[in-house]
């Protein structure tokens, strides 16, 4: 069994960037992307200082998470153990991007498919090392055979002091450095120049720098810059399914405890149609996020089982359904199928909503994203949504008393308040920290406390409050269910973004 790695020696890099360039020749990377990079940051104070490379790439992971999140098996394991990727096969969701925790995946903007280092793979199966190897030329990149304890590479990385990126990330990455700088492996003990260029003069840090729980002990002065690339596509979805499942679920809740109270227009037809409404929002969302929507059919003739993207999917699918038989069951006027279907209702709704807490589990190199209280705040914004989606609606169905939707919808925003608070205090790893750093102190402030705590937080409940304190509470109500839904797309923007903000490599 053979088992590839790489042993990257630090000591011997002299920063020539001969690696870069064979890869750029070797697999035709387009300008403005790498495969491999050289990083450079510089030590001490004038005039005792010193400049330290490193070579940046792809670890391939024993446990790549790239591979787990990838939806159509666009990135699998060869039999050497290398993560490989099939172009053919990948309809460009980004997710293996934020999987990755060393940041090695780019779009490739030719293709517009996630391309990475494959180790040569071509050469590798041809008996040829790979174009960085031959090109090096001090030996600094080595391959190892780690299976094979007798391998002289294997060997030295045995007896040396070498070192891994991420190791807390627990990804069994099988790139070993051999004499680098740790602050050139922990992009968070470094100052970065602002336009990362070699010659740049700056003393400023990173804005998250001091969150790592070292000092900065040195800048970054060259390195590859890599996008956002989940932006505000993603951020509508997580709102436009919440409406969809929220509306649903209070249909549900509304038929379970008001039983005939409520007219079928508005616990049958009206969520129904909204929901499906906001369903194919979200799906157009979605496809319009691929970089290879036309291959969006993927996700059913080569689904990889494990992606919660393929997972989500098939919750999305079964939802638009069950929305149709709940239509139906009002339509034919069938009290004991809507009770029926009520638990599908919840249970499917709550799925809807929440799936996304798992995907976002997935993306491990997103710190942010990785806390557990995603998921029932998730859930807590489809009771708010659903709730104000009925607010609005009153306003010319003129229903019976929505006294049960605004005690929900207060409820939901108070627990909204709560999980948001506990996730912004609650100490985590210093990249959850820079993430939390920037939403609430740094690039997204503003959009965190006045979309999605002023506008999403504190004016629904007091509206909401006062709809329920007095009879004249429909228009109240109405701007308290559109304001809750907008501060929620503000939050979960400045969410997401945060997420990514943070430099991995």
């Amino acid at each position: 069994m053979t088992r590839l790695g790489f042993l990257l020696d630090s000591e011997s890099c002299i920063g020539c960037h001969a690696c870069t360039v064979a890869c750029k020749a070797e697999h035709e990377v387009p300008l403005g992307v790498n495969r491999t990079w050289v990083k450079y940051i510089e030590t001490g104070t004038f005039p005792d200082v010193g400049r330290h490379f490193s070579v940046m790439r792809c670890n391939h992971c024993d446990d790549a998470p790239c591979i787990s999140i990838c939806p159509t098996n666009a990135l699998f394991r060869a039999d050497n153990g290398v993560v490989d990727f099939d172009d053919g096969n990948c309809i460009g969701c980004k997710g293996c991007m934020n999987a990755c925790p060393y940041d090695a995946i780019y779009i490739n903007p030719v293709t517009n498919t996630a391309n990475k280092c494959n180790f040569c793979n071509h050469r590798i199966e041809q008996g040829l090392e790979p174009s960085c190897v031959v090109v090096c030329p001090t030996h600094a990149i080595k391959v190892a055979d780690l299976d094979d304890p007798t391998d002289a590479t294997t060997e030295l990385i045995a007896r040396s002091d070498t070192v891994v990126r991420a190791p807390e990330q627990n990804t069994q990455p099988k790139v070993y450095y051999r004499g680098a700088d740790q602050a050139s492996l922990d992009p968070l003990r470094t100052a970065i120049a602002p336009d990362g260029m070699i010659w740049a003069d700056t003393t400023a840090q990173h804005p998250t720098a001091d969150l790592a729980g070292d000092s900065v002990v040195a800048r970054t002065v060259y390195t590859t810059a890599h996008q956002m690339m989940w932006k505000a596509k993603v951020s509508s979805y997580l709102v436009t399914k919440a409406v969809a499942a929220g509306v649903m679920m209070m249909a549900a809740l509304m038929v379970t405890l008001g039983g005939h109270y409520y007219e079928q227009t508005a616990v049958a037809v009206m969520p129904s149609v909204v929901a499906w409404f906001f369903l194919a929002v979200t799906a157009v969302l979605l496809v319009g996020d691929l970089k290879r929507p036309e291959r969006v059919y993927y996700l059913i003739t080569r689904a990889n089982r494990r992606s919660w993207l393929v997972k989500g999917a098939a919750v999305l699918g079964a939802f638009t359904v069950l929305c149709g038989a709940w239509l139906w069951a009002g339509l034919v006027e069938s009290p004991g199928a809507q009770v029926l279907l009520s638990v599908l209702v919840v249970l499917l709704g709550a799925a809807t909503a929440g799936y996304t807490a798992f995907l976002f589990g997935q993306c491990e190199g997103r710190d942010l994203w990785q806390s557990p209280l995603v998921l029932p705040t998730l859930l807590a914004q489809a009771l708010v949504a659903g709730g104000a989606v009925y607010t609005v609606a009153d306003l010319v169905m003129d229903m019976p008393d929505l006294v049960m939707v605004y005690s929900v919808m207060l409820g939901g925003i108070g627990a909204c308040a709560v999980l948001i608070g506990a996730e912004l205090t609650v100490r985590g790893t210093a990249q959850a920290e820079a993430a939390v750093a920037a939403m609430t102190q740094g690039r997204y402030a503003r959009q965190f406390w006045l979309g999605g705590v002023v506008f999403g937080l504190i004016l629904p409940a007091v509206l909401v409050s006062v709809a329920l304190a007095t009879d004249s509470g429909l228009v109240p109500a109405a701007v308290a269910g559109i304001s809750a839904v907008v501060g929620m797309w503000f939050y979960e923007d400045s969410f997401v973004r945060a997420g990514q903000s943070v430099p991995l490599s």
